[in-house]
């Protein structure tokens, strides 16, 4: 009598918990130490889990990176940022997007991962291209994605979506982002604040507003 072929053991399933452990104390030990002063021992240390299960949830320290930017992104932003609303004012949403995207470009985090990613890295890294990938270009794409929705219903005129996120987020930083980069003081809050949100808004949609020629 012939055996029957044995069937590949499916393993013990990940502990959301755990991954969850490891991306917490990844996206700490990141900002704190940087990239090259970030090991996974001590991120297995800081979440309380052995280093084999950080692998087993993350397969190199690139990819635990990148997770931590992801993570930190939908940390900083409403779930429902890009979810068109037809029934409110065109400029009303692109407030809200405003004031939510330039706490996350602006907030400590943001601005400590730009420095890791001028000063730690070698030329030939892919550590950057990866960063892109997985944070600044996921969120111009969703909120390019919420344009398109906006021109299908006519409440704006946008010939190139792509392009008009990339407008808008390069209006947004302005010169305070720059300066935060340089490490010079800028704080820009209350009525401050409101008013360069406004006036991005204002701008994008003298662009592309339904009832621009």
């Amino acid at each position: 009598m012939v055996a029957a072929p044995r069937t590949a053991s499916p393993g013990r399933p990940k502990d959301p918990e755990k991954r969850a452990a490891v991306l917490e104390a990844a996206k700490a030990l990141f900002l704190a130490r940087g990239y090259d002063g970030t090991s996974m021992d001590a991120v297995a240390q800081a979440a309380g889990v052995s280093k084999l299960t950080v692998y087993s949830h993350f397969q190199d320290k690139d990819t635990l990176f990148v997770e931590a930017v992801k993570a930190k992104c939908e940390d900083l932003l409403p779930a429902d940022l890009f979810v068109a609303r037809f029934a409110g004012p065109m400029r009303q949403q692109l407030v809200r997007i405003g004031r939510a995207l330039f706490g996350l470009i602006t907030s400590e985090e943001a601005i400590a991962v730009h420095r890791i990613m001028a000063r730690q890295l070698p030329d030939d890294s892919q550590l950057p291209h990866l960063f892109w990938e997985a944070g600044p270009k996921r969120i111009q794409e969703a909120f390019a994605t919420f344009l398109r929705a906006e021109v299908e219903a006519g409440e704006l005129q946008v010939p190139d979506c792509t392009l008009a996120a990339s407008q808008f987020f390069a209006l947004l930083k302005g010169e305070h982002h720059a300066r935060l980069l340089c490490s010079c003081p800028a704080v820009l809050a209350g009525p401050d604040l409101e008013r360069h949100v406004e006036a991005t808004v204002d701008m994008f949609l003298r662009a592309y507003g339904p009832g621009r020629r």
